[in-house]
């Protein structure tokens, strides 16, 4: 007489040979597992049953894809990744690969690190030109000089750049991120910094000694955007050293420099006369012609008008 260890053996592999029975019933039934036996003249349903627990999943992996709930509900074991099934010298592997979902998340992940941002908002990071509002006669040529810069700028042979002004919240700095975002299809890594922050900035780095690091970085980008220029508060040195030394070293090295501002260019003329230094304030006309010489010198003048955004948030 069999012990009772024995016979509970034989009843658990019974039991155990039954659901695998099934399972390879249920899988060999699936019009995927069918598909890949009539494609393939190397997969079999012995191969099949050989690899059931790859094949039940990759099964289910590719249900879930037909179903696909989006990249973040993925349910995948692998997120954002889906199996494919290969045969190398008759050896059956399962591997995975991207899915489309995750190839554009990816590839828009690689664009915006070719966007880097000093002290910008975020939704201007992401803006695009489909969003760009078109209220005014004056944005749509604005947003026809912007599309042209981005789809034709050229870095290192070609350094003429936009100077976007206007009054608060029309748009300005948001048209700018757009471009930002077409050159960064195109490869082309570009910076926007907020003026009055990086300044601040500048000044920091003084004492703790990053001062010609964050210049260089700034100086060396390819493309620069340098957001609401004339917001600051300059010394001369800030004015000479800083801005006059980074735009000579952009325009010699034909790397392109957009602007915005509030002011037109004699009026960011006027504002960059005057320094401060402690309580004493300078009148420096000269200086102040030699930095709208070198904005002047390959930058056009691009009035915006239109509602004020910012009201209305």
């Amino acid at each position: 007489m069999d012990s009772i260890s024995d016979q509970l053996k034989g009843w658990k592999d019974g039991a155990f040979q039954k659901r695998l029975q099934k399972k390879e019933a249920e899988l060999l039934a699936s019009e995927r597992i069918q598909k890949l036996i009539n494609d393939d003249s190397i997969i079999t349903e012995e191969i099949v049953k050989k690899h059931l627990n790859e094949f039940d999943q990759y099964n289910k992996e590719r249900n879930h894809c037909d179903h696909c709930p989006g990249l973040e509900d993925c349910p995948n074991m692998m997120q954002g990744y889906q199996p494919v099934v290969s045969s190398d010298f008759g050896d059956i592997r399962i591997g995975y690969q991207p899915c489309v979902l995750k190839r554009q998340d990816d590839q828009k992940h690689q664009q915006q690190n070719m966007i880097k941002s000093l002290y910008i908002p975020k939704e201007i990071v992401e803006a695009t030109f489909s969003n760009v509002d078109e209220d005014d006669t004056s944005k749509l040529r604005a947003k026809a000089k912007a599309l042209e810069f981005a789809h034709t700028a050229d870095p290192g042979n070609d350094g003429q750049g936009l100077y976007f002004y206007g009054k608060f919240g029309v748009g300005k700095t948001y048209m700018m991120g757009a471009i930002a975002n077409l050159l960064a299809e195109r490869d082309i890594e570009t910076m926007l910094v907020y003026t009055p922050d990086f300044f601040r900035e500048i000044k920091q780095g003084i004492s703790d000694g990053s001062y010609q690091e964050k210049l260089e970085a700034v100086k060396s980008v390819p493309v620069l955007i340098l957001d609401d220029i004339g917001a600051e508060n300059l010394s001369s040195w800030l004015r000479d050293e800083v801005l006059g030394s980074l735009l000579q070293y952009r325009m010699m090295e034909k790397l392109p420099t957009l602007f915005t501002s509030n002011y037109d260019f004699d009026e960011l003329e006027a504002h960059l006369m005057y320094t401060q230094k402690g309580n004493v304030e300078r009148v420096e006309e000269l200086k102040a012609k030699r930095i709208m010489e070198r904005i002047r010198y390959n930058h056009e003048p691009i009035y915006l008008n239109g509602e004020n955004r910012r009201k209305n948030n």
